[in-house]
């Protein structure tokens, strides 16, 4: 992957341009080995497009094609139960278990950017392709906000935002980020309080309408941090919204039990200057491998979790925000 450099470079070149107030991107992998930093003045539109904020959708021109080949239940309860397992013994009690599933799509990476509608676009050639609806931390004012999102539902069913805030495994899960997150942001600010609890929102996708649950953390940032964005992500990742509780014995646990490599998948993406920085979580992520297009998705396990439901879960999660 020549366009990456080592994940410590990354981190550096953050650090530099913040002081130097040149406007950056920044994109780092699930598991801090490689990243990539550049002003964006110097970004290559050829190699590496993105955009922050909400996009309109762009009507296709023709009939979306998308298929989707997804492990089977027994594979997926392999993995499962290896995790269920571990909670039971006390090793973790909420591990985010994600999986690849094979698409078949009319659309190319690089369309599947272009026509696809959320509030964070990545695409880099040849590579990957993100659509997230997360974000991953933002700073303004020497002030830190993070959204854990935690709980999903299909939007089309009866009652659906009062049986997602109601349900007790996703308010549980719910509940275990925010305290994850809680403890991340104290380590690089003071004064931490969640701001918002258990916001729903509507995202659009060529399946029909999804409802996802989130929340706000606050804090200010400690001095230390104030002109060393790069030292401030470093220590808070990998994102907790994508490992789970408590967080190095689940990664752990994901490195064991996950069969493939995640990657540059629930890895974060963002842009920077001197003073404030936006960043994704990069979810919703389809990567080219060969001619073949994978699409990776998963859900958080708990004591409480169903199989045939978190299986549904990451097979909801395959989709396109194309409508």
């Amino acid at each position: 992957m020549p366009l990456f450099t080592p994940y410590t470079e990354a981190i550096s070149a953050i650090n530099k341009f913040q002081q130097s107030g040149i406007p950056y991107i920044f994109i780092l992998d699930f598991s801090k080995t490689h990243g990539f930093c550049s002003a964006l003045q110097e970004l290559n539109s050829e190699q590496i497009l993105y955009h922050i904020g909400i996009t309109e959708p762009r009507p296709l021109p023709f009939p979306l094609d998308f298929r989707i080949n997804p492990m089977t239940r027994p594979e997926y309860k392999n993995q499962f139960d290896h995790v269920m397992n571990e909670i039971q013994e006390g090793n973790t009690y909420l591990t985010n278990l994600t999986v690849s599933t094979p698409i078949i799509c009319n659309l190319d990476l690089l369309q599947l950017y272009q026509y696809s509608s959320a509030k964070y676009k990545l695409w880099i050639r040849d590579e990957f392709t993100v659509f997230s609806p997360e974000c991953f931390i933002r700073i303004k004012n020497n002030e830190i906000f993070t959204y854990p999102m935690k709980g999903t539902l299909p939007a089309d069913q009866p009652d659906a935002e009062n049986i997602l805030r109601e349900d007790t495994k996703e308010d549980a899960e719910h509940y275990t980020i925010i305290d994850l997150l809680r403890n991340d942001l104290n380590m690089v600010s003071n004064q931490v309080q969640v701001s918002k609890f258990k916001q729903i929102e509507r995202i659009q996708t060529h399946k029909g309408p999804l409802l996802q649950m989130s929340s706000e953390i606050k804090g200010k940032i400690k001095d230390p941090f104030k002109s060393n964005f790069g030292n401030l992500l470093d220590l808070l990742l990998p994102a907790g919204s994508i490992t789970g509780a408590p967080k190095k014995s689940t990664v752990e646990i994901i490195q064991r039990y996950e069969k493939h490599q995640r990657g540059f998948y629930t890895g974060i993406f963002g842009v920077g200057n001197g003073d404030e920085l936006e960043s994704a979580v990069m979810i919703r992520y389809i990567e080219k491998k060969g001619n073949q297009l994978i699409f990776k998705s998963g859900g958080g396990i708990t004591s409480d979790s169903d199989l045939n439901i978190e299986y549904q879960e990451f097979i909801n999660k395959v989709y396109v925000p194309i409508f």
